[in-house]
């Protein structure tokens, strides 16, 4: 049976196309923290490759002779929350098991057993591991892996019994632990009764170093995919990979998805013989954004914590408000894999870039009417854009201060109750691509439209601009700083129509004066200003 692309679970060398993990991290500056007994944090985003690289790295340190590593993840104590009484006899259980597993040593597990009612919670983890290092023969590393999915009172007590033994290493401790998680320690904000919070760093103050695991280089974008044409003989078009890196920048789960996508999940490319096109890709990663794939859907959940949102709904806005948010929330959103702060501040790839606004107005498509194609699609099978952004005119009139109320992101309300319009509709057959950043004061968005019903989004393409502002101070100079950047966009993207839409978020203001539309003519180009 031919390998794969791996979506799910760790890597797999014999099943799987696969990155040699030690190449995924600086495999020489973690021997030498470990041949120096020290304990350090290894952190990465979800679905990166995290567990694969753990796993490969403690083959290698066992094979070496040297120590005895065993890799335990640890996710099922969050089950038990801030309960210690319950969270530490579950770590407890799962180290045991691993200590087992990976380096074939049965006494710890019965030591534990017997033992394991004569210590309260908040000595046991440390007796276990002091236990593990006295009855080894080699000095014991530990890999814990998912220790940022504890909380509360089971969180504080782990980090405090590990630091307590830290003393007695190697003799009667372990030599070396790697906290693994997806993030640093030093984000942990650990919440106690009576509202106090302790911070990771705080209660665990011997790490000597934080390494963070990043995504694929572009080489190693290409040599994976390549793996696919050396195993199966069937090639890629060299147009596909500029757009592969844009698209995912490396992130490995967009990588192996999006390789999953195009080899398998279109089932006319599982003839081997085919070439897989650039129009191939295309459609593949239009099917892997609808789908909604676990990992896409889990960006919802990050989206509505309080750190993640103070960023992203900045970059959403495309205002300067960041100045506000602490540095470490910048450095946190970046450790979840959302933004890259080098060389500018923007969300990591462009399909986050498409999915974060799908994702925080899928209600408000979905409740969305009137979206019936005849409407809105003239006899040239062109769209008339003229009559829907009319139509969102007074949607937004309409429905704006409830919507509004109800989102998470206030502060880009406007732009993403325009991107929800838009989406549902071209849901039926467009694309939507979009554009923002920090400070940029203005969202882009380009309209893509196909022409020909037959050859659908791979033929001929009508490309309508349309930039949108919020009006801060003086209309007319907003008008004449929207119509410069509309213009220069529209001439960057070779755009057929361009239109700038003016945001009044000022409630004092009628809803007469709020609703325009005017012709302008900016360095030759037709723009259509429109205010709401």
């Amino acid at each position: 049976m031919e390998r794969f692309f791996n979506t799910a679970g760790p890597t797999i060398p014999d099943d799987h196309y696969h990155i040699d993990p030690l190449h995924r991290v600086d495999w020489e500056e973690i021997q030498h923290l470990m041949d120096h007994k020290r304990y350090f944090v290894l952190h990465a985003p979800r679905q990166t490759g995290k567990t694969s690289t753990l796993l490969a790295m403690m083959k290698v340190i066992n094979a070496q002779g040297r120590y005895s590593c065993a890799y335990a993840n640890i996710e099922g104590a969050q089950a038990a929350r801030g309960d210690e009484t319950q969270g530490i006899p579950a770590v407890c259980d799962a180290l045991s098991d691993s200590v087992e597993l990976y380096t074939g040593c049965a006494d710890l597990k019965a030591w534990y057993r017997k033992n394991k009612k004569e210590f309260s919670p908040q000595y046991l983890l440390a007796s276990v591991l002091r236990q593990w290092a006295m009855i080894s023969s080699r000095p014991v590393i530990l890999f814990l892996d998912e220790v940022d999915a504890l909380v509360g009172d089971t969180l504080i007590s782990l980090l405090r019994q590990i630091r307590s033994g830290y003393a007695q290493r190697p003799e009667a401790f372990p030599r070396s632990i790697i906290l693994c998680g997806v993030r640093d320690v030093r984000d942990y904000r650990i919440h106690q009764e009576g509202g106090e919070i302790i911070t990771g760093g705080s209660a665990f103050n011997i790490k000597a170093k934080s390494l963070r695991m990043g995504n694929f280089s572009l080489e190693e974008v290409r040599a994976l995919w390549l793996q696919h044409t050396q195993e199966t003989g069937q090639e890629f078009k060299e147009d596909i990979f500029p757009e592969l890196w844009e698209d995912t920048r490396g992130q490995p789960w967009l990588v192996n998805a999006l390789g999953h996508e195009v080899t398998w999940e279109m089932r006319a490319l599982r003839d081997r013989t085919r070439k897989i096109t650039l129009t191939d890709y295309l459609q593949a990663r239009e099917q892997l954004i609808i789908s909604r794939a676990t990992h896409l859907d889990q960006l919802g959940d990050k989206l509505r914590e309080p750190r993640v949102h103070g960023v992203i709904s900045a970059l959403l806005a495309g205002e300067e408000t960041l100045k506000q948010v602490p540095d470490d929330d910048l450095q946190y959103v970046e450790d979840l894999g959302l933004i890259q702060l080098r060389p500018s501040l923007r969300i990591s790839n462009r399909i986050y870039r498409e999915v974060i606004p799908r994702e925080l107005t899928w209600s408000v498509q979905t409740m969305i009417s009137n979206q019936e194609t005849a409407w809105y699609v003239k006899d040239d099978h062109s769209l008339d854009i003229f009559r829907l952004l009319e139509a969102f005119q007074q949607f937004f009139r309409e429905h704006s201060e409830i919507w509004e109320e109800g989102f998470d992101y206030r502060e880009a309300a406007p732009q993403l109750l325009l991107q929800a319009f838009l989406q549902r509709i071209l849901n039926s057959g467009g694309r939507l691509l979009r554009e923002y950043g920090l400070g940029r004061k203005r969202t882009d968005l380009i309209v893509e439209w196909p022409l020909d019903p037959q050859k659908n989004m791979y033929g001929p393409l009508q490309r309508v601009v349309i930039e949108l502002k919020i009006l801060r101070g003086d209309l007319e100079k907003t008008i004449q700083t929207g119509l410069e950047q509309t213009a220069d966009y529209a001439d960057r993207v070779k755009a057929d129509e361009a239109h700038l839409i003016i945001f009044n978020r000022d409630r004092k203001v009628s809803w007469g004066k709020k609703i325009f539309r005017r012709q302008e003519t900016h360095q030759s180009r037709s723009i259509t200003v429109w205010g709401a």
